[in-house]
């Protein structure tokens, strides 16, 4: 869905990213979010799971976090951030259907074209079930707007799964970030408790490191990695 001003002949797309915690919209899509943003494109962002909650932390701990959501998207650029607060590494405590009714009106209501989410298999429980309430929203009907849908990886959970051909984590869709990564690590650093010291892949380094591996795979100084779910081309 591609959408045109006729006084500015300005052209966007209706982006969503989906993320089960607070730090996952900018580990997974940062630099790709700062990308959509600058290339004129509206982005939203909907983020399910409190993040702190298995960690035995309380209300003050669960508003900070999303209070760090609203300061990461706004160094992003992002000014529309949907905050639901599910519990942390419990998703699995859940009817599916209920995940699926916090990510169903919003993709209605917004109507992307194209969605980031999970991988399919990360280790996190939250970020597989993620995935699937999305793919469950997003059943393909006739005429249905979403014709992209991409998963992005998570460092720390998609690269500890078992390593298995059917849960391998196989990119085939890159972004340049390279002007666009060191605004990603600034908005990381919003969420300071998440961040570890290297060589843990969650440290400044790490993903630093991520991204320019991801970028020496198809020749770009920096790149964030997608696995494509769908695609469609009208």
């Amino acid at each position: 869905m591609t959408k045109s001003n006729k006084s500015k002949n300005i052209f966007w797309n209706e982006i969503l990213i989906v993320a089960a915690h607070p730090d996952d919209e900018v580990l997974g899509a940062g630099g790709t979010i700062l990308k959509h943003v600058k290339n004129g494109d509206r982005v939203s962002i909907l983020i399910l799971g409190d993040g702190v909650t298995s960690r035995g932390a309380g209300a003050a701990a669960i508003k900070q976090r999303l209070n760090q959501a609203k300061k990461a998207a706004g160094i992003l650029g992002v000014k529309q951030v949907i905050l639901e607060t599910l519990p942390d590494n419990k998703f699995d405590s859940l009817p599916l259907l209920e995940i699926v009714k916090k990510v169903e009106p919003v993709i209605k209501r917004i109507k992307p074209n194209i969605i980031y989410t999970h991988f399919s298999d990360d280790l996190n429980i939250d970020h597989r079930l993620t995935f699937q309430a999305v793919l469950t929203a997003c059943r393909p009907q006739p005429g249905f707007f979403v014709k992209k849908i991409l998963s992005f990886e998570i460092p720390s959970s998609t690269e500890w799964q078992v390593k298995k051909k059917n849960n391998l984590f196989c990119p085939t869709y890159y972004n340049d970030i390279s002007d666009f990564i060191a605004k990603k690590i600034k908005a990381i650093k919003v969420y300071e408790e998440e961040l570890k010291p290297y060589p843990h892949p969650r440290s400044k380094k790490g993903i630093n490191i991520l991204a320019q591996w991801r970028g020496l795979e198809v020749g770009y100084k920096f790149a964030e990695a997608f696995q494509a779910v769908r695609d469609l081309n009208d």
